[in-house]
């Protein structure tokens, strides 16, 4: 929707620094923006990309010199961005369905209030699901399912038997929830699937990204603190419990019985053996390696994953270690010419004193 920088900044509760009158029709990132564009800078190296970029103003932050490009000037840029986005490309309306009669709900499920259910769910035996919950299509929730009000699980998502959902969660597309466990016993040569009979908790407000799978526990549940945020294609064994507010970033593997404290970040790529315990406010940071307990609010890097200033240290000497090699061999072949002068030399005495 067609606007003026002036209405932006009344809408966003921004500073004009500006004339009110200038036409904006879309906002956009400063490296795409066209004219008649809105863009943003939170940062003051983002004031950098300002004078080349063809946007017609800026939603910046109060410390950000804008170079004397129009702007609105507000305390959280990200926020009031994200306004300025909506407000041009308002979200598209979902259209209710309610129950669709091309999903399955069995007979025995229990739905409240103002339920969508989209074609092609399936709702299995003994299920309830809490009021204003959307379940898309391709959704499979299996016998003893319970999920929470105001979830949303998105397309081809899997919920194993009695899994256990809190309210406002978000499952994206594709996520497996409460699937076997790898856990084996070698009887006689084979391997055996040991007992898996637990199931999965998810506590209110967590999500977890597309195809991401979390595995139900051997006896009891594998649970997901509140407010945990768990990326795209992460894999959570069986056993786990990880606290409140965790950050998971994608492709993190977190191998069986571990657990987390609150507020716990790990990066990219993050491995983490078992039966190892993750302590408040630690960050584990891109491809770290754990194998031992992290301490609350430790920083990790490397694997071995090791404290951030001890990683850094090492990972300099080792990209010195071509050059040390150099100068290793250099001081290898100056000792061997030494101790062949040395010898000579010793030649030489022996003469001298035989004569």
């Amino acid at each position: 929707m067609p606007t003026t920088l002036g209405e932006l900044a009344r809408l966003v509760g921004g500073d004009l620094r500006g004339e009110a009158n200038i036409p904006l029709i879309g906002a956009a990132t400063t490296d795409v923006a066209r004219n008649g564009e809105v863009t943003l800078a939170e940062r003051p190296d983002r004031a950098r990309g300002l004078t080349a970029s063809l946007a017609s103003a800026v939603i910046a932050a109060p410390n950000v010199d804008c170079g004397g490009k129009p702007s609105i000037v507000v305390a959280d840029v990200h926020a009031a961005f994200a306004t300025a986005v909506r407000h041009f490309h308002p979200p598209r309306v979902p259209v209710r369905v309610g129950v669709s009669p091309q999903a399955f709900v069995s007979p025995s499920a229990k739905l409240s209030r103002n339920v969508e259910v989209h074609p092609g769910a399936t709702i299995g035996e003994d299920v309830t699901i809490g009021a204003h919950t959307t379940i898309h299509s391709g959704v499979r929730l299996m016998p003893g399912c319970v999920i929470g009000a105001g979830v949303t699980i998105f397309p081809n998502a899997v919920l194993y038997e009695n899994t256990r959902v809190g309210d406002r969660v978000v499952i994206h597309a594709g996520a497996i929830i409460g699937a076997h466990g790898f856990g084996y016993r070698q009887v006689d040569g084979r391997h055996l699937l040991s007992a898996q009979l637990g199931n999965v908790e998810l506590a209110a407000d967590v999500e977890v990204g597309a195809g991401t799978t979390i595995d139900r526990g051997t006896y009891g549940p594998t649970v997901i603190g509140e407010g945990t945020k768990i990326d795209n294609l992460v894999m959570i064994a069986h056993n786990c419990r990880l606290g409140r507010h965790n950050l998971i970033c994608s492709q993190v593997g977190i191998a069986g019985s571990t657990t987390t404290g609150d507020y716990v970040v790990m990066a990219g790529q993050v491995g983490v053996r078992d039966h190892v315990h993750i302590g408040d406010r630690a960050v584990l940071c891109s491809k770290a390696g754990v194998s031992n307990d992290v301490e609350a609010g430790a920083e990790m890097l490397g694997a071995p994953a090791a404290p951030l200033r001890q990683a850094k240290l090492q990972m300099a000497a080792v990209a010195k270690l071509p050059e040390m090699r150099r100068q290793f061999r250099i001081l290898q072949r100056q000792i061997e010419e030494l101790r062949g002068e040395v010898a000579d030399d010793g030649d030489d005495l022996s003469t001298d004193k035989a004569a």
